[in-house]
């Protein structure tokens, strides 16, 4: 079991940045593929990025590609999305995500992929 606790939303500029941090509990995260989606009002939860068991692979959506990246220290089984360049379309409900696969596994962007969720945090972006 995998429970999962976000942090470093907030209410910043257009052109900032934030630092999204994703804290596991669970001895085996390490083994696990972890994503961030977002969900804004009205819509649905989408895919934002996600990161292999070493953090050898990454996956972004089109969207943040360039602007965001995804990392992982597996020795404090947290994972964090970097965020720059921010846009007031990036405001949105940010959540951490985990699912079990293979070391390689990637590739998943569907949130139904997804097993394990975090309660998510903030992020709004004002123009």
């Amino acid at each position: 079991q995998v429970q999962l606790v976000e942090s470093g939303g907030g209410l910043v500029q257009a052109g900032d940045s934030l630092r999204l941090s994703c804290a596991a509990s669970g001895r085996t995260f390490s083994m696990y593929l972890a994503g961030w989606f977002r969900q804004a009002p009205g819509k649905e939860r989408e895919f934002v990025a996600a990161i292999t068991w070493t953090g050898s692979k990454t996956d972004y959506a089109d969207s943040v590609k360039g602007r965001f990246t995804i990392s992982r220290d597996s020795a404090k089984n947290t994972v964090y999305l970097q965020m720059n360049s921010l846009k007031p379309e990036d405001t949105a409900l940010y959540y951490c995500a985990a699912r079990e696969t293979s070391p390689w596994g990637l590739g998943y962007k569907s949130k139904n992929e997804y097993n394990y969720w975090g309660r998510g945090t903030q992020v709004t972006v004002s123009s």
